[in-house]
């Protein structure tokens, strides 16, 4: 597909549209909303508009160089180009994730930031903001969600969704997971009557975060 990297394409490739599927089989999104990407070095490989994911495959690759501009494939890139470029000009993320995750969009409704209910905020880079609404597609939500991301790498947009973004897919996905996670608890313990939900402080998110350093397996 490309000439520099055909193999590192293509297989970031797949990889994009197993995320993007595997969004759809987790509940993230309904059809073709949400879209996924993945940089192979100045190249972006994303989902293309409006094409349900389940009918891509390897001869359906979309690419755009940072400017935007299509280097790759027939099909028009998603409508949400602006927001995956701006993340990259901004971060060193090599994949972004953006879903219409029910609980995580209603919670957009409601906050400005999500509420603390659980150290998972951490893995996000602390209290999950909300960025401002803004018209999908547009500078000005691009804009409006990087002002929410600064110093995470997770964001819900007002009324929209989700985003996320990682040094791998896998890692990207797995942080709007635990986004959708996090809102989904909230928003079950903030609903039973006459009760509120008691909530972490700053500190006690600071030493989940400096304790998730050391997480995991060596190497």
């Amino acid at each position: 597909m490309s000439e520099q990297h055909p193999e590192s394409v293509g297989r970031t490739w797949r990889d994009v549209v197993a995320t993007a599927r595997r969004s759809a089989a987790d509940g993230l999104v309904v059809g073709a909303s949400g879209n996924v990407s993945a940089r192979v070095g100045d190249l972006v490989l994303v989902t293309p508009s409006g094409v349900p994911y389940d009918r891509l495959g390897p001869h359906h690759a979309v690419g755009v160089d940072r400017e935007g501009r299509q280097v790759l494939g027939d099909l028009v890139p998603t409508s949400e180009l602006p927001l995956h470029l701006a993340v990259y000009r901004s971060t060193d993320a090599a994949a972004v994730v953006h879903t219409h995750a029910v609980h995580a969009t209603a919670v957009s409704t409601l906050v400005t930031e999500v509420p603390l209910v659980h150290y998972a905020a951490a893995m996000l880079g602390g209290p999950v903001r909300t960025a401002a609404y803004a018209r999908y597609g547009t500078p000005e939500l691009a804009e409006a969600m990087l002002g929410a991301l600064e110093g995470r790498t997770g964001c819900l947009l007002a009324n929209h969704g989700t985003v996320t973004y990682g040094d791998t897919l896998d890692q990207a996905y797995e942080r709007t997971a635990q986004l959708e996670w996090l809102c989904r608890l909230w928003l079950t313990a903030s609903s039973v009557p006459g009760r509120t939900p008691a909530l972490l402080d700053a500190a006690q998110l600071d030493e989940v975060t400096e304790a998730l350093k050391g997480y995991g397996q060596p190497g």
